[in-house]
């Protein structure tokens, strides 16, 4: 389906959120992620900055083809019908948390929220069954989510692409995403039965 990118980044947002909620520590009713209304959202870190909103910036930024299954067979869907091998994609999110201006920024509450985000998907690397949101409920998806490390060049060019100050960070990488092809099954021969014999080959006397 063209809609498991949109559902992978809703699945990671509700991942992230429940999360966030349920640790005492940040989500108590003084601690700045509750008080001021932070969220998890899936704007860039530039547009949350300009728009002087609190929260994390959960970003789709690079998406890639998984050259690993790219060979994968068609899948058989019934006895004469193969459905046509999806494009599998690996994605690649910056998380970002951000305080705003109006608060003279706030650096402890933005490496709490990070060290929680990180020790989530630690903890909990792959996402499935209830962990699954929109379109990808009730599927037998598995999402594989990885911290990667990015080079000082990759970083410098995220950020001068964003046009804004570089902010504390880290990327991940979600495995594998696949994007259905828009084909019907194709037909072919069905499965041809193969019954082996067994029988024993007496040797000349």
């Amino acid at each position: 389906m063209y809609q498991a990118l949109h559902a992978t980044s809703a699945t990671l947002q509700q991942y992230l959120t429940a999360q966030i909620k349920a640790d005492t520590f940040l989500y108590a009713p003084t601690s700045p992620f509750r008080a001021r209304s932070m969220a998890v959202v899936l704007n860039t870190p530039k547009e949350m900055d300009d728009n002087h909103q609190e929260g994390v910036s959960l970003w789709l930024y690079r998406i890639v083809r998984d050259e690993d299954r790219l060979n994968d067979p068609p899948r058989r869907i019934a006895p004469n019908l193969v459905q046509p091998t999806p494009l599998p994609l690996r994605l690649h999110y910056l998380v970002t948390p951000l305080t705003s201006r109006d608060n003279a920024g706030d650096p402890e509450t933005e490496q709490y929220l990070l060290g929680k985000i990180m020790q989530a998907f630690y903890s909990h690397p792959v996402l499935r069954g209830a962990d699954l949101q929109q379109e990808f409920v009730g599927t037998p998806t598995q999402l594989h989510v990885c911290l990667e490390t990015l080079s000082v060049d990759e970083i410098s060019q995220i950020w001068q692409a964003l046009d804004g100050p570089y902010l504390l960070g880290v990327s991940y990488e979600v495995a594998v995403v696949d994007i259905d092809a828009a084909l019907q099954p194709m037909v072919v021969a069905p499965v041809q039965e193969f019954v082996p014999r067994v029988g024993r080959v007496e040797s000349a006397q």
